[in-house]
Protein backbone atom coordinates (compact mmCIF):
# COMPACT_ATOMS: atom_id res chain seq x y z
CA UNK A 1 0.00 0.00 0.00
CA UNK A 2 2.70 2.24 0.93
CA UNK A 3 6.45 1.71 0.37
CA UNK A 4 9.36 5.03 1.47
CA UNK A 5 13.22 3.39 0.20
CA UNK A 6 15.59 5.37 1.52
CA UNK A 7 14.00 9.06 1.47
CA UNK A 8 15.39 12.51 1.53
CA UNK A 9 13.61 15.68 1.63
CA UNK A 10 15.53 18.95 1.47
CA UNK A 11 13.93 22.25 1.84
CA UNK A 12 15.58 25.39 1.76
CA UNK A 13 18.57 23.82 2.20
CA UNK A 14 17.47 21.60 5.10
CA UNK A 15 17.67 17.94 5.43
CA UNK A 16 14.23 17.64 6.73
CA UNK A 17 14.45 13.62 6.59
CA UNK A 18 17.22 11.31 5.90
CA UNK A 19 16.92 7.10 5.04
CA UNK A 20 14.15 7.15 5.98
CA UNK A 21 12.30 3.63 4.83
CA UNK A 22 8.95 2.67 5.76
CA UNK A 23 6.38 -0.11 4.52
CA UNK A 24 2.73 -0.51 5.13
CA UNK A 25 0.68 -3.68 3.88
CA UNK A 26 -3.19 -3.62 3.14
CA UNK A 27 -5.35 -3.52 6.59
CA UNK A 28 -2.05 -2.18 8.55
CA UNK A 29 -3.22 0.80 11.11
CA UNK A 30 -0.43 2.91 11.58
CA UNK A 31 0.67 5.61 14.62
CA UNK A 32 3.96 7.49 13.34
CA UNK A 33 5.15 8.92 16.45
CA UNK A 34 7.73 11.68 17.73
CA UNK A 35 8.47 15.07 19.42
CA UNK A 36 7.29 18.48 17.47
CA UNK A 37 9.93 19.19 14.31
CA UNK A 38 10.36 15.70 14.04
CA UNK A 39 9.16 15.38 10.46
CA UNK A 40 6.28 13.72 10.54
CA UNK A 41 4.30 15.87 8.97
CA UNK A 42 6.86 16.10 5.89
CA UNK A 43 6.60 12.53 5.49
CA UNK A 44 2.72 12.35 5.77
CA UNK A 45 3.00 14.99 2.94
CA UNK A 46 5.37 12.08 1.00
CA UNK A 47 2.67 9.53 1.90
CA UNK A 48 -0.70 11.74 0.50
CA UNK A 49 1.63 12.71 -2.77
CA UNK A 50 1.40 16.40 -1.66
CA UNK A 51 5.39 16.68 -2.13
CA UNK A 52 8.05 14.61 -3.94
CA UNK A 53 11.60 12.92 -2.07
CA UNK A 54 14.34 15.09 -2.45
CA UNK A 55 16.23 11.31 -2.80
CA UNK A 56 14.74 8.03 -2.71
CA UNK A 57 11.46 6.46 -4.03
CA UNK A 58 8.27 6.66 -2.53
CA UNK A 59 5.38 3.99 -4.36
CA UNK A 60 1.78 4.76 -3.21
CA UNK A 61 -0.45 2.10 -3.99
CA UNK A 62 1.86 0.52 -6.42
CA UNK A 63 2.76 3.88 -8.14
CA UNK A 64 5.82 5.28 -8.05
CA UNK A 65 5.80 9.42 -7.24
CA UNK A 66 7.25 11.36 -10.42
CA UNK A 67 6.12 8.42 -13.00
CA UNK A 68 2.41 8.70 -12.17
CA UNK A 69 -0.88 11.72 -12.89
CA UNK A 70 -0.34 12.73 -9.11
CA UNK A 71 -3.96 13.99 -9.21
CA UNK A 72 -5.21 11.03 -9.79
CA UNK A 73 -3.37 9.14 -7.54
CA UNK A 74 -4.47 11.40 -4.53
CA UNK A 75 -8.31 10.54 -5.25
CA UNK A 76 -6.97 6.88 -3.52
CA UNK A 77 -6.10 8.33 -0.74
CA UNK A 78 -8.06 9.92 2.36
CA UNK A 79 -6.15 12.83 4.37
CA UNK A 80 -7.87 13.72 7.62
CA UNK A 81 -6.24 17.35 8.53
CA UNK A 82 -8.26 19.17 11.93
CA UNK A 83 -7.16 22.37 10.49
CA UNK A 84 -9.17 22.05 7.03
CA UNK A 85 -9.34 25.21 5.87
CA UNK A 86 -13.39 25.75 5.15
CA UNK A 87 -14.62 28.88 6.64
CA UNK A 88 -18.36 28.96 4.95
CA UNK A 89 -21.48 27.24 6.72
CA UNK A 90 -21.82 24.44 4.29
CA UNK A 91 -23.95 21.64 5.85
CA UNK A 92 -22.11 18.69 7.19
CA UNK A 93 -23.89 16.34 3.61
CA UNK A 94 -21.73 18.94 1.75
CA UNK A 95 -18.85 18.79 3.34
CA UNK A 96 -18.55 15.31 3.46
CA UNK A 97 -19.44 15.15 -0.07
CA UNK A 98 -16.58 17.69 -0.94
CA UNK A 99 -14.17 14.66 -1.00
CA UNK A 100 -15.59 13.33 -3.89
CA UNK A 101 -14.57 16.54 -5.76
CA UNK A 102 -10.60 17.14 -4.01
CA UNK A 103 -12.10 20.52 -3.05
CA UNK A 104 -12.70 22.68 0.15
CA UNK A 105 -16.15 24.02 -1.12
CA UNK A 106 -18.88 22.76 -2.90
CA UNK A 107 -17.66 23.13 -7.36
CA UNK A 108 -19.74 25.17 -9.10
CA UNK A 109 -22.39 23.56 -11.63
CA UNK A 110 -21.44 20.29 -9.45
CA UNK A 111 -23.98 18.10 -8.42
CA UNK A 112 -23.81 14.68 -6.86
CA UNK A 113 -25.89 11.60 -7.72
CA UNK A 114 -28.75 10.38 -5.84
CA UNK A 115 -26.23 7.21 -5.02
CA UNK A 116 -23.49 9.72 -3.97
CA UNK A 117 -25.30 11.60 -1.74
CA UNK A 118 -26.82 8.50 -0.18
CA UNK A 119 -23.23 7.14 0.28
CA UNK A 120 -22.73 10.80 2.30
CA UNK A 121 -25.70 10.42 4.75
CA UNK A 122 -24.83 6.76 4.98
CA UNK A 123 -21.24 7.64 6.41
CA UNK A 124 -22.65 10.46 8.42
CA UNK A 125 -24.85 7.86 10.28
CA UNK A 126 -21.33 5.46 10.62
CA UNK A 127 -19.69 8.15 12.48
CA UNK A 128 -22.59 9.06 14.70
CA UNK A 129 -23.31 12.35 13.26
CA UNK A 130 -26.61 11.58 11.98
CA UNK A 131 -28.57 14.12 13.91
CA UNK A 132 -26.50 16.99 12.21
CA UNK A 133 -26.43 15.94 8.47
CA UNK A 134 -27.39 18.94 7.57
CA UNK A 135 -26.16 21.61 10.31
CA UNK A 136 -23.81 24.23 9.09
CA UNK A 137 -19.87 23.79 9.65
CA UNK A 138 -19.81 27.14 10.86
CA UNK A 139 -21.93 25.93 14.06
CA UNK A 140 -20.05 22.72 14.93
CA UNK A 141 -17.68 21.72 17.57
CA UNK A 142 -14.50 20.38 17.31
CA UNK A 143 -15.23 16.68 17.91
CA UNK A 144 -18.10 16.98 15.94
CA UNK A 145 -15.89 18.43 13.05
CA UNK A 146 -13.44 15.69 13.33
CA UNK A 147 -16.00 13.14 12.51
CA UNK A 148 -17.28 15.28 9.71
CA UNK A 149 -13.75 14.97 7.86
CA UNK A 150 -13.34 11.40 8.56
CA UNK A 151 -16.75 10.54 6.47
CA UNK A 152 -15.64 13.26 4.04
CA UNK A 153 -12.00 11.13 3.82
CA UNK A 154 -13.99 7.54 3.05
CA UNK A 155 -16.50 8.82 0.99
CA UNK A 156 -14.08 8.36 -2.16
CA UNK A 157 -13.35 4.82 -0.49
CA UNK A 158 -9.95 5.25 -0.60
CA UNK A 159 -7.90 2.47 -0.03
CA UNK A 160 -4.94 4.40 2.43
CA UNK A 161 -6.04 6.83 5.18
CA UNK A 162 -3.68 9.57 6.14
CA UNK A 163 -4.96 11.24 9.59
CA UNK A 164 -2.68 14.50 10.82
CA UNK A 165 -2.97 14.72 14.63
CA UNK A 166 -6.56 14.09 14.29
CA UNK A 167 -6.92 14.81 18.24
CA UNK A 168 -5.95 18.47 18.04
CA UNK A 169 -8.27 20.75 19.63
CA UNK A 170 -10.60 18.14 21.38
CA UNK A 171 -11.17 17.54 24.79
CA UNK A 172 -11.17 14.29 26.83
CA UNK A 173 -14.94 12.95 25.87
CA UNK A 174 -14.45 14.05 22.10
CA UNK A 175 -11.21 12.45 22.05
CA UNK A 176 -12.55 9.60 23.02
CA UNK A 177 -15.33 9.60 20.74
CA UNK A 178 -13.39 9.59 17.93
CA UNK A 179 -10.80 7.02 19.29
CA UNK A 180 -13.94 4.65 19.12
CA UNK A 181 -15.07 6.37 16.14
CA UNK A 182 -11.52 4.92 14.24
CA UNK A 183 -12.13 1.29 15.89
CA UNK A 184 -14.84 0.89 14.37
CA UNK A 185 -14.24 2.15 11.08
CA UNK A 186 -11.65 -1.06 11.45
CA UNK A 187 -14.49 -3.17 11.61
CA UNK A 188 -16.27 -1.57 8.91
CA UNK A 189 -13.08 -1.01 6.60
CA UNK A 190 -10.82 -3.77 7.15
CA UNK A 191 -8.59 -3.58 4.16
CA UNK A 192 -8.00 0.18 4.63
CA UNK A 193 -4.35 0.91 5.72
CA UNK A 194 -3.78 3.84 7.59
CA UNK A 195 -1.01 6.00 9.08
CA UNK A 196 -1.93 8.33 12.16
CA UNK A 197 0.50 11.07 12.85
CA UNK A 198 0.17 12.09 16.52
CA UNK A 199 2.79 12.73 19.64
CA UNK A 200 0.24 11.51 22.16
CA UNK A 201 0.51 7.98 22.83
CA UNK A 202 -3.07 8.24 24.49
CA UNK A 203 -4.28 9.18 20.93
CA UNK A 204 -3.96 5.99 20.01
CA UNK A 205 -7.02 3.52 19.05
CA UNK A 206 -6.84 -0.03 20.47
CA UNK A 207 -6.69 -1.25 16.80
CA UNK A 208 -3.53 0.17 16.12
CA UNK A 209 -1.16 -3.02 14.48
CA UNK A 210 2.03 -0.82 13.65
CA UNK A 211 4.10 1.65 15.10
CA UNK A 212 7.41 3.55 13.57
CA UNK A 213 9.08 6.10 16.03
CA UNK A 214 10.54 9.69 14.08
CA UNK A 215 13.46 11.76 15.71
CA UNK A 216 15.68 14.55 14.07
CA UNK A 217 14.41 13.32 10.54
CA UNK A 218 15.13 9.50 10.84
CA UNK A 219 12.94 6.56 11.56
CA UNK A 220 14.72 5.15 15.22
CA UNK A 221 12.20 1.74 14.96
CA UNK A 222 9.18 0.48 13.04
CA UNK A 223 7.45 -2.24 12.91
CA UNK A 224 4.26 -4.46 15.20
CA UNK A 225 3.36 -1.76 17.78
CA UNK A 226 4.53 -3.93 21.20
CA UNK A 227 7.88 -3.93 19.84
CA UNK A 228 7.77 -0.25 19.17
CA UNK A 229 6.26 1.13 22.11
CA UNK A 230 8.15 0.61 24.84
CA UNK A 231 9.68 2.28 27.63
CA UNK A 232 13.49 2.50 26.40
CA UNK A 233 12.28 3.20 22.86
CA UNK A 234 9.54 6.06 23.87
CA UNK A 235 12.48 7.39 25.91
CA UNK A 236 15.45 7.42 23.19
CA UNK A 237 12.64 9.13 20.71
CA UNK A 238 11.60 11.90 22.77
CA UNK A 239 15.09 12.18 24.47
CA UNK A 240 13.50 11.86 27.87
CA UNK A 241 12.88 9.04 30.43
CA UNK A 242 9.34 7.78 30.01
CA UNK A 243 7.49 4.64 31.19
CA UNK A 244 4.97 3.44 28.97
CA UNK A 245 1.94 1.54 30.44
CA UNK A 246 -0.26 -1.02 28.00
CA UNK A 247 -3.35 -1.74 29.66
CA UNK A 248 -6.50 -2.51 27.79
CA UNK A 249 -5.35 -1.65 24.55
CA UNK A 250 -4.80 2.06 25.23
CA UNK A 251 -1.30 3.02 26.06
CA UNK A 252 -0.18 6.04 28.33
CA UNK A 253 2.83 7.80 29.03
CA UNK A 254 4.37 8.96 32.59
CA UNK A 255 7.39 9.99 33.55
CA UNK A 256 10.20 7.33 34.35
CA UNK A 257 13.57 6.87 35.48
CA UNK A 258 16.58 8.41 34.28
CA UNK A 259 18.16 4.48 34.13
CA UNK A 260 15.20 4.94 30.87
CA UNK A 261 17.93 6.40 28.82
CA UNK A 262 20.68 4.28 29.35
Amino acid sequence: MLELKDVDFVRDGKLLLSGVSLTVGEGERWALLGPNGAGKSTMLGLCGAVTHPTRGTVEILGKRLGTVDIRTLRESIGHVNPRHPLRSPLSIVDVVLTGLTGTIERMPRWEPTAAQTERALELIDLLGISSLAHSPWTTLSQGERGRALIARALIADPRLLLLDEPSTGLDVAAREQLLETLDHIHTTHPHLAWLLVTHHLEELPTCTTHAALLREGQILAAGPVDDVITTPLISTTFNHPIKITHRAGRWTATAGARTALE
